[in-house]
This record gives C-alpha cells, sequence and structure tokens, in this order.
C-alpha cells in the first residue's frame, strides 16, 4: 500500500491536532474566525453598494462597521451556537444560525439607525445579513467535512420501523459517527449520550443531548432505555473498566463497537454492535509504539522467529511483517502450527506491494536439534533471532520436568550457541515472570535459560547481542486462563479458580509482541528487560466479570438462584499465589515508558557450564531429587513448591485492580 501524499499527512496531523484540543481553545478559535469572517462580509457589502474599496470617513463610522459582526458574535453565544459540536452541526444548527443572523442584522440596523446610519446605507445590512448566514452555515459545514474521518454512506431505515431507546456512552467522534449510523440503519433510537468530559454537558451532538454521568439512571427510567452502547476507544481500557463499574447497578446490557481497523477494512459495519468481552476491559491502555524502535532490528534484515506457531511467536511474526523485514524464516515443531502461521503469512505477503515482500521460509524441527538449526541460520544468513518457543503450562511441566527443561533450557542454550558461532547480530529471548523466584519448573527453566544468555553475553569476543523480555500472562492464548473459563461458562460451569486471592499480570498479545520487539532493539548485551504490565488482576474477579459479560448471574450466599458457581479447586503443583517481574532493585527506565531496564545477578559462564552438564546427567537418569538439588543452587530464589498458607504468610498481599462482579 503505497503512503498518503504529504499534504494528506499534513491534513490529517492538523485534523488530529485539532480534535485533541480543549474545547475552551476550540471556542476561542471558532469565535475569532467568525469575527474574521463577519469582519470581511460587511466590509466586502459595503464595498459592493459603494462600488469601491470601501474604508470609513470617521472614528464613529469605524465603530458603527465593526460592531456588526461583535453583534452578531454575541448573538451566537447567547443562544448557544457555540455549545454546538461543529463536525455534527446538522440541520438544526444551520436554522439556528439563519436565525441568530437574522436578530443580530436587526440589532444593528436599530443602531445603525438611531446613529443616523453614520454612511451605512440600508441594502449594506441586507447584504451582510444573506452573506453572513450562508458564510458562517458554509464554514461550519465545511469543518464537519475535514473534521470527520469516517464516512458512513448507508440507506437510511424506514421512517415507521419501531425503534427502541438507547442511550451511547461516549460523546466525542466515534459516538457522533455511531448516532448517524444508527439513524440510517438501526432499529435504535438514540436519547441521549453519556459523557465523562463536563466541557461537553449539556451540549447537543446532532441534535442529542449529552448528559453529566450522575444523571444516567434518571434518562434510563424516563426513556426506559435498556440498552448502553459504548462508543469508547479500544485503546481506553481502564476507562472502559470504570465505566462498566458505573452500569453495573442499573438493568442495562451493554453493547460495545468495532473497531476503526475493522470498519475501515470493511469486515463489519459501524452498527455491527457486540456484547462487551474481557478483552476489552483486562490490561492498561497501551502506549503508542516507537516507529524507530520497531523498525530498528527487522528492517531490510533477516529474521528467525521459533515456536513461530505458537501464541506469541505468530503474533511476533505478524508485528514483524509489518516492519518490513528482507526475509522471514519460521520454525516450529508443530507440523500444524507451522502451516497455519506460514499460510496466514503467505496471503498478508501478497496483498503488499511488490518490491515489499519478503521472502518466506518455514522450517520444520526442534530447536533442540543442533544440525536443523545451525543450517538454518547459515542457509538463510539470520541477523535477528526470536526465540519464542517453549513448553509454558506449569502443571504440565511439573508433572514432566526432564521434558520441560529439557526444551526451555537447553533448546535455548542449543540455539543460542549457535547464534553466538555463526554470528548472528542480536539473540532475544522471550522468558516470563514465573522465571523470578520461581516455585515450579516451568519458571526455574526459563530462568536458567536467562542465566544462559546472560553467560554467554559475558564472553569475551561474542559478537552477538544476547537479551531476554520478561512478560506475564497474555490475553487468549494458548491455555489461558480466559479461554478456559470462557468454555466453562459455555458449559454451563462451575468455574473453577485454583484460590480466592491468587493475582496474575495481564497484557493483549498484539502489545506484548510489540514491546518484545521495542525491548530487544534496545538492547547492547545480557539485559532483561521487563515489561511493565499495569496492575495485577485478582482472578476471581475475572472469573465474576466473565460470568456477568455472558449474561448470566454468579450464585453466591446472597444470590442462591444465580446461574453459575464458582468452585475453588486449590493451588496446583508449583503454582504461586503472587506473580514478580523483578529479581533485584537495580532497575532502570529506557526509550520507551513501558519497558524497563533490569542488571540482574548471573552465574559465571564456567560455573554455570558445569552445573548444566550435571543437571543433563541428572534428566538422564530421571533423577527427581538431584534435578531439584541442582535448580535449588542455581536459580536463585527456586524452592520447591510452597504451601498457600507458606505463601500467604510469606508475602505480603499485593494491590490489585478491582473489576467489576455484576453487568445486567
Amino acid at each position: 500500500m503505497s503512503s498518503p501524499p504529504d499534504e494528506q499527512r499534513f491534513a490529517a496531523i492538523v485534523r488530529t491536532w485539532l480534535l485533541e484540543l480543549p474545547r475552551y481553545y476550540k471556542r476561542v478559535i471558532l469565535v475569532s474566525t467568525d469575527l474574521l469572517m463577519l469582519t470581511s462580509i460587511v466590509w466586502a457589502a459595503t464595498s459592493l453598494r459603494y462600488q469601491k474599496i470601501y474604508w470609513p470617513d470617521s472614528l464613529g463610522e469605524l465603530l458603527l462597521f465593526l460592531a456588526a459582526p461583535v453583534i452578531t458574535v454575541t448573538t451566537f453565544a447567547y443562544f448557544g451556537l457555540y455549545r454546538l459540536v461543529t463536525r455534527f452541526i446538522g440541520y438544526q444548527g444551520a436554522v439556528r444560525i439563519f436565525a441568530c443572523m437574522g436578530l443580530s442584522m436587526l440589532i444593528w440596523a436599530l443602531m445603525v439607525f438611531m446613529m443616523g446610519q453614520q454612511g451605512i446605507p440600508r441594502t449594506v445590512i441586507l447584504i451582510y445579513g444573506l452573506l453572513g448566514a450562508i458564510g458562517i452555515t458554509a464554514s461550519r459545514q465545511l469543518a464537519g467535512l475535514l473534521l470527520k474521518s469516517v464516512g458512513i454512506h448507508v440507506p437510511r431505515i424506514p421512517l415507521d420501523m419501531d425503534r427502541k431507546p438507547v442511550l451511547i456512552y461516549g460523546a466525542g467522534q466515534l459516538g457522533s459517527e455511531l448516532l448517524e449510523a444508527l439513524r440510517r440503519v438501526s432499529d435504535r433510537d438514540p436519547v441521549g449520550f453519556i459523557d465523562r468530559a463536563s466541557t461537553m454537558w449539556g451540549q447537543y451532538v446532532g441534535g442529542v443531548k449529552v448528559y453529566r454521568p450522575d444523571k444516567i439512571e434518571h434518562v434510563i427510567e424516563r426513556a426506559g432505555v435498556r440498552e448502553v452502547l459504548l462508543a469508547i476507544p479500544e485503546t481506553k481500557r481502564r476507562e472502559r473498566r470504570q465505566i462498566l463499574g458505573e452500569l453495573e447497578n442499573y438493568p442495562v446490557s451493554v453493547k460495545v463497537m468495532p473497531t476503526m481497523e475493522e470498519i475501515a477494512t470493511d469486515k463489519v459495519g459501524i452498527t455491527d454492535l457486540r456484547p462487551l468481552e474481557v478483552e476489552d476491559l483486562l490490561g492498561r491502555d497501551p502506549v503508542p509504539p516507537n516507529k524507530d524502535l520497531l523498525a530498528r532490528s527487522i528492517r531490510g534484515k533477516t529474521i528467525l522467529v521459533t515456536g513461530a506457531g505458537g501464541s506469541v511467536g505468530s503474533e511476533l511474526v505478524r508485528q514483524i511483517l509489518k516492519q518490513q523485514p528482507s526475509r522471514l524464516v519460521l520454525l516450529d515443531i508443530s507440523e500444524v502450527a507451522l502451516y497455519e502461521i506460514e499460510m496466514e503469512v503467505r496471503e498478508r505477503i501478497a496483498d503488499l506491494p511488490e518490491g515489499k515482500r519478503p521472502e518466506l521460509f518455514g522450517v520444520l524441527g526442534s530447536v533442540l536439534d543442533d544440525l536443523v538449526v545451525r543450517e538454518t541460520i547459515k542457509r538463510f544468513d539470520v541477523e535477528t533471532i526470536y526465540h519464542a518457543a517453549a513448553y509454558k503450562h506449569v502443571p504440565i511441566v511439573e508433572q514432566n520436568a526432564s521434558i520441560g527443561i529439557l526444551n526451555n533450557t537447553f533448546g535455548c542454550a542449543t540455539i543460542a550457541e549457535a547464534a553466538r558461532d555463526l554470528a548472528v547480530e542480536r539473540f532475544v529471548l522471550i522468558s516470563t515472570d514465573k522465571a523470578v523466584r520461581p516455585t515450579n519448573i516451568m519458571g526455574a527453566s526459563k530462568r536458567l535459560a536467562e542465566l544462559v544468555l546472560q553467560a554467554h553475553a559475558e564472553e569475551e569476543g561474542t559478537e552477538t547481542v544476547f537479551t531476554m523480555v520478561r512478560f506475564g500472562n497474555v490475553l487468549d492464548s494458548s491455555g489461558s486462563v480466559v479461554r478456559r473459563f470462557r468454555k466453562q461458562i459455555k458449559a454451563g460451569g462451575p468455574v473453577t479458580v485454583t484460590h480466592p486471592e491468587i493475582i496474575r499480570y495481564f497484557m493483549s498479545i498484539p502489545e506484548a509482541a510489540e514491546l518484545v520487539i521495542q525491548a530487544g532493539a534496545m538492547a547492547t548485551g545480557g539485559e532483561v528487560f521487563v515489561l511493565d504490565m499495569g496492575e495485577p488482576i485478582k482472578i476471581d474477579d475475572l472469573a465474576s466479570l466473565m460470568i456477568r459479560l455472558a449474561g448470566l448471574e454468579l450464585r453466591t450466599k446472597d444470590t442462591p438462584h444465580g446461574d453459575i458457581d464458582i468452585v475453588y479447586t486449590g493451588l496446583r503443583p508449583g503454582e504461586k499465589l503472587y506473580e514478580e517481574l523483578l529479581l533485584g532493585a537495580n532497575t532502570t527506565g529506557t526509550e520507551h515508558s513501558r519497558i524497563l531496564r533490569s542488571g540482574e545477578p548471573f552465574l559465571p559462564a564456567d560455573k554455570l557450564w558445569r552445573e548444566l552438564d550435571a543437571l543433563s546427567e541428572a534428566m538422564k537418569r530421571r533423577d527427581q531429587d538431584a534435578i531439584r538439588s541442582i535448580l535449588t543452587k542455581t536459580v536463585e530464589g527456586y524452592s520447591n513448591g510452597l504451601t498457600e498458607q507458606e505463601q500467604i504468610d510469606g508475602k505480603e498481599k499485593p494491590v490489585f485492580a478491582p473489576m467489576s462482579r455484576t453487568l445486567h
């Protein structure tokens, strides 16, 4: 897709700047523009009447001349014309402009005649009134066309259709566009807006009044509203969560608009409202990515992604593709997963312009296969590696310790050694918060993988930049608690939660992948980058929220006739109540506000290689005691599981983000 011309980019920048200005400044701009236009119109009307360039002969005549635009602007302000949203002023606004213009013309005429005309003929007053009304109306319509970004062209619905009253939460651009679309193609009748911005209260958008949030109960009861439509950008998750909390006590359902990307690509229409999903609420508001960091280690380079068919690996591939690599190599041990991601990427590549299509290669194999790994790196001349291949399901890895360590630790060691020997430019390990003071084999194996990279980074003569990025849970990944809860709710329950106090960090997969790429680009070697995951979420609250979002009622002591129970099953082997992201206090900021750099302790290379050799021998013997003993020596903070009470007693409970428990 070709980039837009410079003038289009400039127009977009100006439009965005105008839309984001505080309303007070917008009104100042509007009043100033009106004064300038009306002054020009009265001057043009007088010059037209005299058929020459007009200039007042006296101070009194000049003041009377300037009184016209001042009277008109004052009349506009008195009758609330500046409280209308310019982009959506509609026919009602045009009628109000003509009425105000007529009134101001009469007031000015009275002043002129009382002052003895002072050289201003009556025809000038009439011409000024007519041209002023046309000019102001045209300026508002033109501004509306320039500021609207989504044009909606759909047939109107029959006028006699029964329509149910709804409220739109959010009177910004999204809400205004939704209002226009609903009036044309929906059986919903918007009876009001709710908005948190005090500057919008009492204003009219497209003829519909904007109410303050504390008036919502009054509007719901008066208009019989049973549905609230959420017109809040998908990037404002925190605000959506707060709004849900406000609505929880009202007998209304909540629907949300599709994303602007979906609308722009014609996947859905603006009126294809859907129920609110948990993904719309979890996590915190994303920060726009640093484009330079995204492209720094990718553009024009050959990129290898291991575990490319997994949840995080596949999203990394999608994000990498946007940064125009010259060659993209996908490595996965699963034939099905590799096939699916390769087919998806080929379809995406086909949509790219001819000169921006990277070469694509799929490699079926394991990161433990040194021959496959080295042949892949040499054959495709790999420059950057993102290592996402790992076993991550805590209970399964706990029960299969040797296999988990083999894949997570020794697999990483195999590909890291090959990257060092073959002088790959950059190696980025996808790590986990479970690697911090782990109580399970999965976390310990990932911390060992981090130690391997830290050791390589300290070796003399190493040309490869080794780094690792650590973060918590990603939404809707394979094995995700969100997926499990969704299946349990669909089956009628119960929903199983291991412990009422368990908490976890959450982040969307696309944002995590973007941050991983940006963090890796900042590495100089040996650092642990930690993603700011925001506030942790209580899993018990997450389960309750998902039940409510499904339109069901949680069964409790207070609501014995509810639809679904939550059952507490107890912590599973190796499971922690509270996850952490940092080991030490040596943490600094980076170029990105959501990425921290942590300098963490590590083992000298010679000692680490000896311990890994001993660990390998213990794994061959399947000696579980020896395996755990070596992990205890090499992985700081590792403990062979803690009871629930030990975890509660040994750590202060962290603050978690409250989540709404009810939604009708």
